[in-house]
């Protein structure tokens, strides 16, 4: 059902303002349960404000638990047969299905991957570095490894220095302004090296599934790329169609 346009007030955050509207819309009934909001576009056009402002009011509307985001045809990953929701950033998503996770930073730091650079296809070799492990904190076994790479850019040139923010990735990025727009995941299985094996405490050759994931900016510039070890104990991939 179309509505009228709604304009924001100053000094106060726009994605609030937006999750506000549409959380008294929800809790009124105006939007029933179950009913489809507004597009993107058409919430652009409704609050005039940029689709990036747009999808931080709907972060904001999940975050109060009012509404759920699902891409229609696709792939995700489970942990223990709940959805991984990674949208909201990988500790969170992994706490939300039920995994006592406790994780471990490995490595913070500026490296240069000309190979990785072609294959993105960014003229700049220079990559922030981010490695982390993540075991059971009840008894310490292993629940997966993340290797993440993004562009250094001068949105994350104090990164490296300062930390991430809130110890989140997922909240770095964000508050850099780099917000996810599209991309692409591969899956396979490998097993695991000596080196691997060692950071995850399982044996040698230990198959777990190893996922590789590149996501991009609405302009198509590459914001991160990351190769993650999932304990298929766990961890499996989930189709919809």
């Amino acid at each position: 059902m179309a509505r009228s346009a709604f304009p924001l007030s100053p000094g106060v955050a726009k994605p609030e303002q937006i999750a506000t509207v549409l959380e008294k819309e929800i809790r009124s009934g105006v939007l029933g349960f179950g009913e489809r909001l507004q597009s993107e576009n058409e919430l652009v056009q409704r609050f005039s404000v940029s689709r990036n402002t747009v999808r931080k009011g709907l972060e904001e509307l999940s975050n109060r638990g009012l509404i759920t985001t699902r891409v229609g045809i696709g792939s995700f990953v489970t942990f223990d047969g709940k959805r991984v929701d990674d949208s909201i950033g990988w500790s969170r998503a992994l706490a939300n299905a039920g995994a006592n996770a406790e994780t471990r930073t490995l490595r913070l730091e500026v490296i240069e991957d000309a190979e990785l650079a072609a294959r993105l296809g960014i003229q700049n070799p220079a990559f922030i570095a981010v490695d982390r492990v993540r075991s059971n904190a009840a008894d310490g076994h292993a629940i997966s490894i993340e290797r993440s790479r993004m562009p250094l850019s001068p949105e994350l040139e104090e990164v490296p220095l300062k930390g991430l923010r809130e110890g989140s990735l997922h909240q770095t990025l964000r508050s850099a302004g780099l917000v996810p727009d599209h991309g692409e995941e591969w899956v396979d299985i490998e097993m695991l090296s000596g080196e691997d094996a060692a950071v995850l405490n399982c044996p040698p050759g230990t198959p777990f599934l190893r996922g590789r994931r590149l996501t991009r900016a609405a302009d198509g510039r590459p914001i991160e790329y990351v190769v993650s070890l999932l304990n298929p104990q766990h961890f499996a991939l989930h189709l919809e169609f």
